[in-house]
């Protein structure tokens, strides 16, 4: 049962990220402010770009090493990266006064430390 809630999280949180990471990649900063991502309001476009980098590289690794079971341990090094990624984004929006937007990277981030822990635990059981 745990397995299957993991796999769940994993594909939605890979699904948010790799969208994220198109938009970020591919959207110029005022189109992604007007989508709600106010979080790049000041950032300046290679940051914007380099973010989606890292988005997208941690939505892979939360899927591809743990199904391919090559390099496993990379998933819950992913899932840990994303979360910094959102208590960063969450410090954003904080120094940007939306108390109101802090609450959603803050609950992605506990679902990237729920991977990070089950699938952490997981390689600790059969290692």
């Amino acid at each position: 049962m745990m397995n299957v809630a993991l796999w769940l999280v994993q594909i939605v949180l890979a699904l948010g990220f790799g969208a994220s990471a198109v938009m970020k990649g591919t959207w110029d900063r005022e189109r992604l402010v007007r989508a709600g991502q106010t979080g790049v309001q000041g950032l300046p476009v290679p940051l914007i770009r380099t973010i989606a980098l890292v988005e997208l590289l941690g939505a892979v690794g939360l899927l591809a090493p743990w199904a391919s079971g090559i390099a496993p341990y990379l998933t819950p090094v992913a899932a840990l990266g994303l979360a910094v990624i959102m208590v960063l984004a969450a410090g954003v929006h904080i120094i940007l006064r939306e108390p109101k937007n802090v609450l959603i990277p803050t609950l992605i981030g506990a679902a990237c430390c729920f991977v990070a822990y089950g699938r952490g635990m997981r390689l600790t059981w059969e290692g």
